[in-house]
């Protein structure tokens, strides 16, 4: 018998060029391509990068993909080709059984007990950035909070300082990466022919091979020092499998550089944009810090506060729901599946569309505005009306850590500075994360 119901080649979307599709308009501007495409409904396809995406944009179907159906969806190609030309296999692009036996190795460094144990280390290097910006300074401020939570995430994680050419080596790095997957994965080199010479392929090739060595170097002390201790990378340094194995050289390292990459740049993400929103928010921002002084009074917060720093958490998610670090997530059908009664064939990239749905007004009220205090009421809306770590089994495993320090350092930074902006406007783009690209504004002391 004949399965009747509808293919997603049924399903509306925007009408693409030939040979490339859509490829040029979402790599023009991939953010308004996404709010545009919610127009053809919550089910919606399109051709681009050479294969058939279905938009997914709404919330009920992202929770079928990610939670309760997860069985029945990997990664999909598309990501998986992503980790390829990035050249890491850590815990985010691994699957399978590798991906469990990795995620079950690492989930001790992000335990309640560890992150709180984190939280001093967040506030003094929170302390230690701000305290250097002079009254009236201009300071490119995703660039300072990006040293900030890599500071943050090695003395963290790894328990040691990373600073002067080390830093400078990881932060090269990923300024490469950004520039290679701007260009060339989610911009105008995705339409070029594969054996065209790409120049920011050639330098992240040149970045990485100098943060690859850094991390042996890391590797290396960590093992001649014993290599006791229970951070991430003692934790590594001397790992064992349940069976006795050990993780591999290569293993290690991409596991390492993983987190060098998405364990301070998604947070230092979040915390520019939601600067930038307190900067134009008189009403929030002396919110916050009446929050902040009553209940902190002269000191900085500390992991026990944080129950009571409900301002200061709805500040991070509502930055979070705007600008969610990845607009996006991706799976793809091991088997043929439905959903929503439309047939999906394996092959098929699923792209949930958080970017969409988090600006979806079915579900927000003036979905646009920079409202924290939506966070604060108790309205009834759909649990993955917001994901911005995704969900289900392969949910983000520094969710814990990035939300500590998001909460930590936003109530530090508003004891200490105030902001005007000096950059007019925000220029987002797709790199390792929503990067706004430069944010300047104006230090003031209150």
């Amino acid at each position: 018998m004949s399965d009747a119901r509808p293919s997603t080649s049924s399903l509306p979307g925007p009408r693409g060029l030939p040979l490339v599709g859509n490829t040029i308009s979402f790599a023009r501007e991939p953010l308004a391509f996404l709010e545009a495409i919610r127009e053809y409904g919550d089910l919606a396809r399109y051709e681009a990068f050479g294969r058939e995406f279905v938009v997914v944009s709404r919330p009920d179907l992202v929770e079928a993909v990610l939670v309760s159906r997860s069985d029945e969806f990997w990664r999909g190609s598309f990501e998986h080709e992503l980790g390829e030309g990035v050249g890491i296999e850590g815990v985010f692009f691994s699957e399978g059984e590798q991906w469990r036996r990795q995620r079950l190795l690492l989930q001790n460094a992000f335990t309640p007990a560890r992150i709180e144990s984190y939280a001093e280390v967040m506030v003094d290097e929170t302390v230690r950035e701000v305290d250097g910006w002079r009254e009236s300074t201009v300071v490119d401020v995703n660039e300072r909070l990006s040293t900030l939570t890599l500071g943050a995430l090695t003395r963290s994680l790894f328990a040691l300082p990373l600073e002067g050419d080390r830093a400078d080596r990881v932060r090269r790095w990923v300024d490469a990466m950004g520039a290679y997957l701007e260009a060339d994965f989610f911009g105008p080199g995705a339409v070029l022919p594969s054996w065209l010479p790409r120049r920011t392929e050639r330098e992240y090739e040149r970045a990485t091979a100098d943060v690859e060595a850094l991390v042996g170097d890391l590797l290396t002390e960590r093992r001649e020092s014993d290599g006791e201790g229970d951070d991430l990378l003692s934790l590594l340094a001397t790992a064992e499998y349940p069976d006795g194995t050990r993780p591999s050289a290569d293993e290690i390292s991409d596991q390492l550089l993983t987190f060098l990459l998405a364990g301070h740049e998604t947070t230092a993400t979040a915390l520019t944009y939601a600067c930038w929103f307190l900067a134009a928010d008189d009403e929030i921002r002396e919110r916050l810090e009446r929050e902040v002084e009553a209940v902190c009074g002269d000191r900085d917060p500390t992991f026990a506060d944080l129950p009571e720093l409900t301002v200061a958490k709805a500040v991070g998610r509502e930055a979070l729901r705007l600008y969610p670090p990845l607009p996006f997530l991706h799976r793809e059908p091991r088997e043929p599946t439905s959903l929503d009664g439309v047939r999906v064939a394996p092959g098929t990239t699923i792209q949930l569309n958080m970017y969409g749905i988090h600006r979806d007004d079915r579900w927000w009220a003036a979905p646009d505005s920079f409202r924290p205090g939506r966070w604060l009421d108790d309205a009834d809306r759909p649990e993955y009306a917001s994901f911005p770590f995704g969900g289900g089994p392969r949910h983000c495993i520094g969710m814990r850590f990035a939300m500590t320090e998001l909460k930590l350092s936003l109530a530090t930074i508003a004891r200490r500075v105030r902001f005007d902006r000096v950059s007019t406007s925000l220029d987002p783009s797709i790199e390792v994360s929503l990067d706004p690209g430069t944010v300047e504004m104006r230090v003031r002391r209150p």
